[in-house]
C-alpha cells in the first residue's frame, strides 16, 4: 500500500508496553518525518513500567525520568492514545492488532525472573527479589504475597541494581522509607520487621561485581548499619589484578576503592549488619517446610582478564537463614503469535524487525535481552523505529485505519480501559494523597481500586 505516512493516511503503529523503551519508540516515531499516529497498550491501568514497579522507591530523582515520558504523551495528544488495563495476548490477539494498525512494537520487557536450578528453591521463604520489588513499590501483580520479615537473617543471591534495592530497603530505618513513594500498607508491614543480618552474595571477585560505586557506598551511610567485608575476598590474582588496572576500567577501580575503605574504617556500630561476600555460589537451600539455611560452594576464578569464569571448589558452607531472595536476572515471556527464543528469552530479531515480519517490531528487553539501565532504551527504540521507517514500502496497510474501530472492539468485549487523561487523574490523586502523609505520592496498589477512584471522579 502506498501513501502510509501522510496527512492523508498517517502510519498506524500500535506499541505493546507502556515502559521507557515503549515511550522512547513513540517518541522517535513523533520526532520522523512522516504523518503517525500512536496506540499504546499496557496491561496495567498505569504507564511508565518499572519507573513506577521497579525503581527503587527511595531514589525518587530517578523516576524525574517519567516528565519526559509524560511529555511525550501530552505533546502529540491527539496523536498519542493510552490504553491500560487492556493485556494484548489475552484481551485482543497480535493478530487482531494487525487488522487495525500498519505495524506493531512489542515492548512488553522481561516479566519473569531466572532460577537458580538448585535444590530447595521452592522452599517457602525463598522468593525472587524482583517480586518483593514489586510488592513495596504497590504494583498490583504482587500485591498478594508475603514475606516473613520476622526472620532475623536474610541471605540475598545476587549482586545487581535489584539485589542491592532489596538489601538497602531491608537495611534501611523505617523513618527515611517514610518519606518515599512505598504504600503505606506495605510501610506498616516493614516496621516490623527483625531483620538484622543480611548477606549479599556475589558468585566471582570484588573485582567482577555488578553493583557500582554509588550503590555500594550508600550502605555505609545509612544509621545504623554495619558493613562486613571478609579481607579475603580482597586479596586478588593476577587476572584480577590486571583487569583492575585496565584503562577503562574505573568502575572496578571506584567499587575497589569503596570496598577498602570498609576494611580499613570498619563501621562497629549498628543494629543491622549487611555483609558482602564474594566468590559464592549457592548450592542447596535447606529446610523441612520452610527455608532454613543456604548451601554455599566457594568458587574460584579462572581464565583471561575481564574473561573470568566462577568454577566450584567443592568447598561448601551452610548459612542459617530464614528468608532467601534470588536476584540472577530476568527472563522474557513468549508473546502468543510471536515466534521466541526460549533460551535468551527473546523475540527473534534483527534490529528490531521480528523475523520475516515486517509489519512487527520489539523494543527494550524483549528485544536485547534484559541489559542496560533505563537510558539504554532510548538507542534500542530508536533503531527500532529507524528499521521500521526503512521498512515504509514493504507494508501491507492495515484493514480497519480508523481510529474508532479499535474502542469499538475493546468496548464489545466488556473491557475497561484506562485512557492517559484517566491516568492524569489518577497521578493527581496519588500525589494529592501523598502529600497529605509528608510522601511523593500514596500509590494506589490494586487494579480494582485504581477503576473505582476513576469512577467516583468521573461520576
Amino acid at each position: 500500500m502506498t501513501g502510509l505516512g501522510t496527512e492523508s493516511r498517517p502510519l498506524r503503529v500500535a506499541i505493546v508496553g507502556a515502559g521507557p523503551s515503549g515511550f522512547y519508540a513513540a517518541d522517535a516515531l513523533f520526532k520522523s518525518s512522516i504523518s503517525v499516529s500512536v496506540d499504546c497498550f499496557d496491561r496495567l491501568p498505569t504507564p511508565f513500567g518499572l519507573l513506577r514497579g521497579g525503581v527503587a522507591p527511595d531514589h525518587q530523582k530517578m523516576k524525574s525520568v517519567g516528565a519526559y515520558y509524560d511529555r511525550v504523551a501530552v505533546a502529540n495528544e491527539g496523536r498519542f492514545r493510552f490504553f491500560g488495563n487492556v493485556t494484548v495476548g489475552v484481551d485482543i490477539s497480535i493478530d487482531e492488532l494487525r487488522r487495525y494498525y500498519d505495524a506493531i512494537i512489542v515492548s512488553m520487557g522481561a516479566q519473569s525472573d531466572r532460577k537458580l536450578g538448585i535444590p530447595g528453591e521452592d522452599l517457602p521463604g525463598v522468593h525472587a527479589a524482583t517480586e518483593f520489588v514489586g510488592w513495596y513499590n504497590g504494583h498490583p501483580d504482587y500485591q498478594h504475597l508475603t514475606f516473613d520479615l520476622s526472620q532475623e537473617t536474610v541471605v540475598v543471591v545476587g549482586q545487581g541494581n535489584v539485589a542491592i534495592d532489596v538489601t538497602r530497603i531491608l537495611a534501611k530505618p523505617i523513618e527515611a522509607l517514610r518519606k518515599t513513594d512505598i504504600p503505606e500498607s506495605i510501610l506498616d508491614q516493614l516496621a516490623q520487621s527483625r531483620v538484622r543480618n543480611i548477606h549479599l552474595i556475589g558468585r566471582r571477585g570484588p573485582v567482577q561485581s555488578a553493583f557500582t560505586e554509588l550503590e555500594i557506598k550508600e550502605f555505609g551511610e545509612l544509621p545504623g548499619i554495619r558493613v562486613v567485608i571478609d579481607p579475603a575476598d580482597m586479596r586478588l590474582n593476577d587476572a584480577s589484578d590486571a583487569e583492575l588496572l585496565t584503562e577503562t576500567n574505573t568502575k572496578a577501580r571506584k567499587n575497589m576503592a569503596v570496598l577498602q575503605r570498609y576494611l580499613d574504617d570498619p563501621i562497629l556500630e549498628g543494629d543491622k549488619t549487611v555483609t558482602i561476600r564474594f566468590l559464592e555460589s549457592p548450592v542447596e537451600i535447606q529446610g523441612a517446610s520452610h527455608v532454613e539455611r543456604i548451601v554455599l560452594e566457594k568458587n574460584k576464578l579462572s581464565g583471561d582478564p575481564g574473561k573470568q569464569q566462577a568454577n566450584g571448589t567443592g568447598d561448601t558452607i551452610s548459612l542459617d537463614a530464614g528468608l532467601v531472595f534470588k536476584s540472577i536476572g530476568y527472563k522474557g515471556v513468549p508473546m502468543p503469535g510471536l515466534p521466541f527464543d526460549d533460551k535468551a528469552g527473546v523475540i527473534p530479531n534483527q534490529k528490531g524487525q521480528v523475523i520475516n515480519d515486517p509489519s512487527v517490531y520489539v523494543a527494550g528487553w524483549i528485544k536485547r535481552g534484559p541489559k542496560g539501565v533505563l537510558g539504554t532504551n532510548k538507542p534500542c527504540s530508536t533503531e527500532t523505529v529507524e528499521t521500521l521507517l526503512s521498512n515504509l514500502g514493504h507494508l501491507q496497510g492495515c484493514d480497519h485505519p480508523r481510529e474508532s474501530e479499535i474502542e469499538k472492539v475493546l468496548e464489545q468485549r466488556g473491557i475497561q480501559w484506562v485512557s492517559y487523561q484517566d491516568w492524569k487523574l489518577i497521578d493527581h490523586l496519588e500525589k494529592e494523597n501523598g502529600e497529605k502523609l509528608g510522601k511523593p505520592r500514596e500509590k494506589f496498589v490494586s487494579v480494582g481500586d485504581i477503576l473505582a477512584a476513576l469512577r467516583r471522579v468521573n461520576a
